[in-house]
């Protein structure tokens, strides 16, 4: 099974290069394509930079990696899973794999996630994908926790290749692997881990921060597992049709 790495924290991430050895290491064959630099919120954007109509790849060797094909990309990381699945760094892969990202990826603000976002646009191509992200705080006080997300990343490969193409969303605290609780299935929260907030607005401008969010999470939501101690998963499908929803079109026709 041939298996696509990215993310969105830029070809630069150890997140991304210890997902991508632990992927080596479950025997996968594994090609590394991520933004040249961070993509962070492109959701499923499908931007890149052109040089005379030519999208910017870059070889890369990558630490740890030595063997496995790597390039640095000047597009986002859904642009690089679509080129991917086109066949633009060999054979189109199997599975999308992306992070792990710094930061978690909960709640409906999934929507902006690139990490997310590439793993979906996997999945909207036939690829089955999971995106992994890593719950490090805005200021960490300690190294992150990278291994602990791969080691639970690599356990659920098995229920996502055998799956149907869906987009496995997994997230784990900043924690040793020790001080895991376990692993448990949750809905998505109302919100997410950080909220942007308006600073300021000025008469040319608007200033913008980030904080964490406040709100305390219904239990069962995947940022209720996350804050309890425990890496949460969350099975995601692309942009479904609402066909329960009802609209009498006939009423809105002119007479």
């Amino acid at each position: 099974m041939r298996a696509l790495i990215t993310n969105d924290d830029g070809i630069e991430s150890p997140g991304l290069h210890r997902l991508a050895q632990v992927a080596r290491d479950q025997n996968l064959e594994v090609v590394v394509a991520a933004p040249l630099t961070e993509a962070s919120g492109s959701s499923a954007a499908i931007n890149a930079r052109e040089d005379e109509g030519r999208i910017v790849v870059e070889e890369r060797s990558l630490p740890g990696l030595r063997g496995v094909e790597a390039y640095g990309v000047a597009a986002s990381p859904a642009f690089i899973a679509l080129i991917a699945t086109r066949g633009a760094f060999g054979r189109p892969p199997d599975l999308v794999l992306s992070g792990i990202n710094r930061g978690a990826n909960v709640g409906h603000a999934v929507l902006h996630s690139g990490t997310v976002g590439a793993a979906l646009t996997g999945t909207a191509y036939g690829c089955r994908a999971m995106a992994v992200s890593l719950n490090v705080a805005l200021e960490p006080e300690q190294p992150a926790h990278w291994d602990t997300a791969a080691r639970l990343a690599a356990s659920l490969l098995p229920l996502v290749t055998g799956s149907h193409p869906i987009a496995v969303n997994l997230n784990v605290p900043d924690q040793p692997m020790e001080k895991i609780k376990g692993i448990r299935r949750g809905s998505l929260a109302a919100f997410g881990i950080v909220q942007m907030n308006i600073a300021e607005v000025g008469e040319d401008y608007v200033r913008m921060t980030v904080t964490e969010a406040g709100e305390v999470p219904p239990p069962g939501t995947d940022a209720y597992w996350l804050a309890d101690g425990y890496a949460c998963v969350t099975p995601l499908r692309f942009v479904c049709e609402a066909e329960e929803v009802l609209l009498p079109l006939e009423s809105v026709l002119p007479g």
